[in-house]
């Protein structure tokens, strides 16, 4: 089959049909959400279990079923290592693991995969697990979800989660929970949230239990079936790893600064202005530009959605935006925002960008900044694996974001040491070429010949540059560098936000 951006698949995967790609809002749903089973909880019943262990025989784990966790707590989670862990020691073999993503502190799941504890995971892969996966590869393919299109496979029943282990800074013994407070704070629990509502049980899992009643209640007691508390469920500075540092470089704050100014010369930095402020040193840098710019100009924002950073948080103290709207806290400035500042208001991950839905967050975004690995000459973006093929990184909010913002602005440098990130074909296509409009780089500005409005808005005030041209002059400077190998073998396929493929990894030679 041959889907909207030109990639090749085959119609079915180890007994899975395919559904190719057919634009962003080409596949209208069909059914109904999934309900877990019915329950009851009668008022001598306790939640509180000992341990881990106590909680995987409770729920009744076995041989094939599917565990999912949230990584709110990125590199600093300890959760997920400790339940697999328990899971390997009682011998429970062929688990599907779903997290919301995979990050170095994970690498033990390599052990587990080679064990035939993990056989499938359906999640996003950063760093060691992922390079794994791209050398040696599964039983099952990795399924490459969107944060959007996970809680909408997650609501449908597409991915069936038989026990979502919930990690929660503080709760209570009736399970009511939230991520602000404690000594491992994290701040927003977005990622949780259908997990919560559709998983078959519920274990949250805690390092700080208070008295009944925990408020405020992200997670409340109704979705709960057990409470464990451990000595640690991570370490909190984990949060804030590299990407989220602001960029030192001078060419990558230029790039920052203009894409305040393309914004600002287009008209779209006004009264009311949305935007998501993303990860990576080069799009904080454009939050702390634009926030300047805002300032300078009297200008409020209605809200900001994230990825939420410090850089956010001054725009609400000093009155520059008017809401946060946060799913994810990206350092530890925010986890204490969202404690203490009733404007910094928690949201899901459904909320925030699942399709199918009456309407998700994205939709309401003037404008969004992301990063990529490889761009190339059609606008197709690929953030999932690096040009030597290697899978290392999940697709994260990016689909969601291009499709529902008004503008969506891709930053990056036009050459990453020697190697070019404008290609003539991208790797692996992460995000599609149908709702990506801009891309700043340290040499110049393109814009989609689709957004023929954007081009008139600029034109006389700001230099614009073709796509193409960028894409001969980073070749001229280093060449085109070789193309990966790959063997037959698909290790992982890349959904699109809504359920339809994108494009398929293949096993590298």
């Amino acid at each position: 089959m041959l889907n909207a951006v030109g990639r090749e698949l085959p119609e079915e995967i180890n007994g899975r049909k395919l559904k190719p790609y057919k634009g962003p809002f080409s596949f209208k749903p069909e059914g109904r959400r999934y309900a877990p089973p019915l329950k009851a909880v009668f008022p001598d019943e306790k939640k509180v279990l000992p341990s881990i262990k106590d909680a995987i025989k409770k729920t009744g784990l076995e041989d094939g079923m599917t565990i999912s966790f949230h990584h709110h707590l990125r590199n600093g989670d300890y959760v997920i290592n400790k339940v697999l862990n328990e899971i390997a020691k009682m011998g429970i073999k062929d688990i599907k693991l779903a997290p919301t993503a995979l990050f170095p502190v994970h690498e033990p799941v390599i052990e587990h995969i080679k064990n035939g504890v993990v056989t499938s995971i359906e999640g996003s892969l950063n760093g060691p697990v992922g390079e794994y996966v791209s050398k040696h590869g599964m039983k099952n393919p990795v399924i490459l979800r969107s944060h959007g299109g996970r809680a909408r496979a997650v609501r449908c029943g597409e991915l069936h989660i038989d026990v979502a282990f919930i990690s929660a800074s503080i709760a209570d013994e009736y399970g009511n929970c939230n991520g602000m407070m404690g000594k491992s704070a994290f701040g927003a629990i977005g990622f949780a949230y259908a997990d919560a509502f559709h998983a078959d049980n519920v274990v949250v899992v805690t390092d700080n239990l208070q008295p009944y009643p925990v408020s405020p209640i992200s997670i409340p007691q109704i979705y709960v079936d057990y409470v464990v508390e451990i000595d640690s469920i991570g370490d909190p500075s984990g949060i804030q790893t590299g990407t989220m540092q602001i960029t030192k470089s001078p060419s990558r704050l230029n790039i920052a600064k203009n894409v305040v100014e393309f914004l600002a010369k287009a008209g779209i930095i006004k009264d009311g202005f949305s935007f998501q402020a993303g990860a990576g040193g080069t799009s904080l840098a454009v939050t702390k530009f634009l926030h300047d710019y805002m300032k300078k100009n009297g200008i409020v924002g209605d809200f900001v959605m994230g990825g939420i950073t410090g850089f956010v948080v001054d725009m609400l103290h000093d009155g520059t935006i008017r809401k946060i709207l946060d799913g994810q806290s990206f350092d530890l400035r925010a986890v204490e925002s969202m404690a203490n500042d009733a404007d910094h208001v928690e949201v899901s991950h459904i909320m925030f960008g699942d399709p199918h839905t009456c309407g998700c967050v994205v939709n309401r975004q003037n404008a969004c900044f992301l990063g990529a690995t490889e761009v190339d000459i059609n606008f197709n973006i690929n953030v999932n694996t690096h040009s030597d093929g290697l899978l290392l990184h999940g697709i994260g909010g990016h689909q969601d974001a291009a499709a529902g913002s008004d503008i969506t602005v891709i930053t990056i440098p036009l050459l990453r040491g020697r190697l070019p990130v404008i290609r003539e074909e991208v790797t692996t296509v992460s995000t599609p070429h149908h709702t990506v409009d801009v891309v700043v780089t340290d040499a110049g500005i393109a814009v989609n010949p689709q957004r023929e409005d954007l081009i008139e808005a600029v034109k006389g005030k700001i230099d614009i540059v073709d796509i193409e041209d960028l894409y001969k002059k980073a070749k001229n400077l280093v060449g085109e560098p070789k193309p990966p190998e790959f063997d037959d073998e698909i290790v992982a396929i890349v959904e699109y936000r809504d359920g339809t493929v994108l494009d398929v990894v293949r096993r590298l030679k």
